[in-house]
């Protein structure tokens, strides 16, 4: 594997990670401390931040938080900035899934995927903007999906609630262009998570297949030909961080091996 590009201008600034204990938002956290970042891994199970940010060293340290209140959020990354000196970053990367029929989806699994997925993105990127409305810089990377470019079966309410983070992220780009603070958000497609591994097996009980064959088929759809890696999504974030894309904002980038090109 070829060595992850270098960023030196990103060296000492400060980067909050929502959802950042595992998974792509733990990926993404390693790829920015790897950057010589300053690191907050911010996540609701907080011995699970405190693992990771242990496990990534450097100047990466574990907050906790539960992206759904504000005033937790708030805490939060009030405890950020002060711990770290400032905050120039923010990843709203937090975010949950169930999986069901479209008719048999429930209230809870609708108020939950919204709760996690849409509102989380909305308060973080929320208070994240008034700070760097306030300081005249920052920028925010939001984590969307495939599924917010293409709405996906069994995953219709997941999907609803991603494509809500990319109109959010293309509106709130807009709004905060004219202050220099840039805004975009990447939509992974099959990604080897923990996550995945749940959806699996739900989406196998579902369509009466095994879970090997569910996976056969995600890696089928797949121009590329594998699974996606967190890492994969990782590099694009970073990417989007840095001064090489100081003229992106208001974009969806697809990280999803070809499954989607529009």
């Amino acid at each position: 594997m070829a060595a992850a590009p270098s960023y030196p201008e990103l060296a000492g600034r400060k980067a909050l990670v929502t959802g950042a204990a595992s998974g792509i938002g733990r990926a993404i956290a390693t790829a920015l401390a790897a950057q010589d970042m300053i690191v907050g891994i911010a996540d609701i199970d907080v011995e699970a931040a405190r693992a990771t940010a242990t496990a990534i060293g450097g100047m990466a340290f574990a907050l906790a938080i539960d992206v759904t209140q504000r005033a937790r959020v708030e805490e939060a990354f009030a405890s950020f900035v002060t711990t770290a000196g400032g905050c120039d970053l923010l990843v709203g990367n937090a975010g949950v899934s169930t999986m069901r029929r479209a008719v048999d989806l429930t209230d809870d699994d609708w108020d939950f995927n919204f709760a996690v997925n849409t509102k989380g993105v909305f308060l973080t990127n929320q208070i994240a903007a008034r700070h760097f409305l306030a300081q005249g810089a920052g920028c925010i990377v939001n984590t969307a999906s495939l599924a917010a470019k293409v709405g996906a079966p069994l995953l219709a309410h997941y999907s609803a609630s991603k494509f809500a983070v990319l109109g959010w992220t293309q509106a709130l780009a807009r709004e905060l262009a004219p202050a220099g603070i840039r805004v975009n958000a990447v939509c992974p497609g099959f990604v080897r998570t923990g996550m995945q591994s749940r959806e699996v097996l739900w989406e196998a009980e579902l369509r009466g297949m095994t879970p090997q064959a569910v996976l056969a088929d995600y890696v089928a759809q797949t121009p590329l030909g594998r699974l996606e890696e967190p890492e994969d999504v990782a590099g694009v974030v970073v990417f989007l961080a840095s001064d090489q894309a100081r003229f992106m904002t208001g974009q969806g980038v697809n990280v999803t091996g070809g499954v989607y090109t529009t």
